[in-house]
């Protein structure tokens, strides 16, 4: 395109002279943060609640940031000299807001596979007091193997592992040397894992018992939750935005405006981070747990619980699915009726963030696609809306209608008796989709609805599903009222349709 690739070069020329773009502080400061992972996500949240404090002069620190394996984006980074921009597009109080700035809190980019002695020596920082990850879900896993002294272990959690030995070796096992370690990734408790794992290592490697009391007494393992929906490269608009920036960003990122991060440890540590300061969505506690139930019950569960009906209904996106007269409804009643009621948490932060939730479901710079949710829908089913259901039931003394039409939803979705490869095929009109899940689900579902295309009994269907506790952790045949209520449900989405069932449903 004959245009500027954006580095420190072209900064330099250009300054803060952009009509398009915010650029933050081009001033040098010490590298603070280490961080395991290049990908949208964190640059999309970490680095730019790190730029945010800097531009307020409450943090003053750079992030160096780790390629945690064999291939990613840090060459790449460096070529840019850690410079990229965000732009942040969603609903925010009512308004469409879009944002769009130059990220300038990365200093550089290590790839410890051909680095191994750079990635090293950032442990002799005495600057550096922070280590952040989002290696995936796949990440903080533990792996038989060898420490090496010159060769860049496997695993994320022995890379650090190794990288905390070497810190505690430069500074003699100073008590103030230690690191605030703060995973992102998406598993329960991620800092009592990490921890765990690394334990587990030094203990294998032989590294001492000196060393594993500071683990231990120098070091925090933060357990936490991060909440932002980052779609990242936008290839479907790209060109225009880059047109109209000015300059090739080949690490452009894009967000939504809703940001969440819960740190669960000792509030003296967040002194050290004031992203409260700075005014940003970060929360310090002492027991993330509740935090945790409301997003899974409420953004992830009426997420599971709309999007079988929606795509049977005719319906490809989750915006579609809110905007919708009938299935809007639905969705609304669902969350504030039957869900919301049931959490036991204070009225104002509930309502808080159910209304957040909609305003991220009607994001028009995000298309979040129906069947891409409804992958693996019944063991979502069972963590993020059965308990919803199964409160409400206790609560109420009835069933929730929404929570209990999902449940009849998801079994309709799962209709299907042949197989292409891995997945079951299902038709919604007279097209075809796929039902994504483990292949043991798969075949339950093939078979139950085979039988019921030769004998037609839905309490005989319905009840069957209800009955295998491998899914459900439990028998539903023995709540009262659910089997038949879900036949009613199913019949009448195979009867009248999709839409003429949810549409009674409102109306009811």
């Amino acid at each position: 395109m004959g245009m500027e690739r954006l580095n420190k070069q072209f900064m330099e020329k250009k300054g803060r002279v952009l009509d398009k773009v915010e650029v933050g502080p081009l001033n040098h400061m010490p590298e603070r943060i280490i961080q395991f992972g290049e990908g949208n996500f964190l640059r999309a949240f970490v680095d730019w609640m790190i730029n945010e404090m800097n531009k307020q002069g409450l943090f003053c620190g750079k992030v160096v940031i780790v390629q945690p394996i064999r291939q990613g984006l840090i060459d790449m980074l460096n070529e840019q000299d850690g410079l990229y921009t965000l732009l942040l597009r969603g609903i925010e109080g009512g308004r469409l807001i879009e944002k769009s700035e130059i990220i300038t809190s990365v200093s550089r980019g290590i790839n410890p596979y051909t680095h191994w002695n750079d990635f090293l020596e950032c442990a002799a920082n005495p600057d550096l007091r922070f280590m952040i990850s989002n290696t995936t879900e796949a990440g903080i896993v533990y792996i038989e193997e060898k420490m090496k002294a010159d060769e860049c272990p496997v695993s994320f959690p022995a890379k650090v592992t190794a990288f905390l030995y070497e810190r505690y070796k430069r500074f003699d096992g100073q008590y103030d040397k230690g690191m605030i370690i703060i995973p992102c990734e998406l598993i329960e408790r991620n800092g009592d894992t990490l921890k765990k794992i690394v334990l587990r290592y030094s203990r294998e490697w032989g590294l001492g018992g000196h060393f594993c009391a500071w683990l231990e007494n120098s070091n925090y393992f933060l357990n936490t939750l991060v909440d932002r929906i980052v779609p990242g490269y936008p290839k479907e608009d790209a060109q225009n935005i880059i047109t109209q920036l000015g300059y090739q960003d080949r690490l452009l990122d894009t967000g939504e405006i809703f940001h969440l991060w819960v740190i669960e440890g000792d509030r003296h540590l967040a002194k050290e981070l004031p992203f409260g300061k700075a005014g940003l969505n970060v929360v310090w506690t002492d027991n993330l747990q509740p935090y945790r139930t409301r997003k899974v019950r409420m953004l992830n569960g009426t997420h599971t619980m709309m999007v079988l009906a929606a795509y049977l209904y005719g319906l490809d996106t989750v915006r579609e699915a809110v905007e919708d007269p009938i299935m809007g409804k639905f969705i609304v009643r669902g969350l504030f009726d039957e869900i919301v009621p049931v959490l036991n948490l204070p009225e104002q932060e509930k309502e808080g963030f159910a209304a957040d939730t909609l305003e991220r479901f009607k994001n028009p710079f995000i298309k979040h696609y129906l069947l891409s949710i409804a992958l693996n829908s019944v063991s979502k089913w069972k963590v993020r809306v059965l308990p919803s259901l199964l409160e409400y039931l206790d609560c109420k003394g009835q069933l929730p209608k929404i929570l209990t039409f999902s449940l009849a939803a998801l079994i309709v979705f799962y209709r299907g008796t042949c197989f292409r490869g891995a997945v079951l095929l299902g038709r919604r009109n007279q097209e075809y989709y796929e039902i994504q899940d483990d292949m043991e689900v798969l075949k339950f579902f093939a078979q139950a609805w085979k039988e019921f295309q030769d004998h037609g009994d839905i309490n005989g269907l319905c009840s069957r599903v209800l009955a295998k506790q491998e899914f459900w952790g439990q028998d539903l045949n023995n709540i009262e009222g659910l089997r038949e209520t879900v036949a009613g449900y199913i019949h009448d989405i195979l009867n009248q349709g999709m839409k003429s069932a949810v549409g009674n449903l409102i109306r009811a």
